[in-house]
């Protein structure tokens, strides 16, 4: 009678570790789950950045879901990571990725890419973009294309082109990158007005490279309508963001006369 009792103890007791556990995740999805993350359940809303006053909490849930959830071990490397300590985070990371998270894919490539905490190698970074990429993550398909664009190893253009134009439905830094391939022809045939709607679309949610290109071709009339005004509010919507060639180019726009010396070299600008 008393190994029945101790057998109907311990099935009682599975219960409740599931729920302690699934508490666990619930908390640390609450605090550390990224809204772009694929592995995010789509009633869990997410954060851009872990709050400061909510780190302790998201390393402590975070890392006791860790062992049976990849997300939690995902999370659980943006928790360590907005603690600045990069090598918790890696670890974390190559675990997740390990598990199959292409979110932790794409961490790991941003710091081969930028040297963050191991050795730059752009190789490297590449193989975890492409990775992360061919299992449909938009922000691996996104960071393949500028790793490319950007001088690293080179990729299929036509390939990148493909890809971006499927995380393009949904994501504004594959809607950007997609809209410079078109813009300049890469890939494939150019396309000024696909690449306006697509700069227009990620506009709209603050991309800051694409509210530059949309007052570029607001100002020269690519694509569509010319429109100076609308130029104008483009930049300035990108300046605020931080963009320097919106900046640049709302100086430009507000100073267009250029005084030279005899040699052509400049001496001002008059601005109106």
């Amino acid at each position: 009678m008393a190994g029945v009792a101790v057998a109907a103890a311990a099935i009682v007791a599975i219960p409740s570790l599931a729920r302690a556990q699934s508490a666990d995740l619930v908390l640390c999805d609450r605090v550390a789950a990224d809204p772009a993350d694929p592995d995010k359940p789509a009633d869990i809303k997410g954060v851009a950045d872990i709050a400061p006053s909510d780190v302790a909490t998201a390393i402590k849930y975070c890392r006791n879901a860790s062992g049976s959830s990849r997300r939690a071990m995902f999370e659980l490397g943006r928790a360590y990571a907005a603690n600045r300590q990069l090598p918790e985070a890696t670890a974390a990371w190559r675990k997740a990725a390990d598990k199959g998270s292409t979110s932790a894919m794409v961490e790991l490539g941003v710091l081969y890419a930028t040297g963050a905490g191991v050795a730059k190698d752009d190789a490297q970074a590449q193989k975890l973009f492409e990775r992360a990429a061919q299992a449909g993550n938009p922000r691996g398909v996104s960071n393949l294309a500028a790793l490319s664009s950007a001088g690293g190893t080179p990729s299929d253009p036509a390939k990148a082109r493909e890809m971006l134009a499927k995380a393009a439905e949904t994501n504004a830094e594959a809607q950007y990158q997609l809209g410079l391939m078109l813009a300049d022809g890469k890939g494939g045939a150019k396309d000024e007005a696909g690449a306006r709607s697509l700069f227009e679309k990620a506009a709209a949610q603050n991309h800051a490279g694409a509210l530059e290109q949309m007052g570029e071709f607001s100002e020269e009339g690519r694509g569509g309508p010319k429109d100076s005004a609308a130029a104008k509010a483009y930049y300035e919507k990108a300046a605020a963001l931080g963009d320097d060639d919106a900046k640049k180019a709302l100086k430009r726009i507000s100073c267009p006369v250029v005084i030279k010396d005899k040699r052509g070299n400049l001496v001002t600008n008059l601005c109106f």
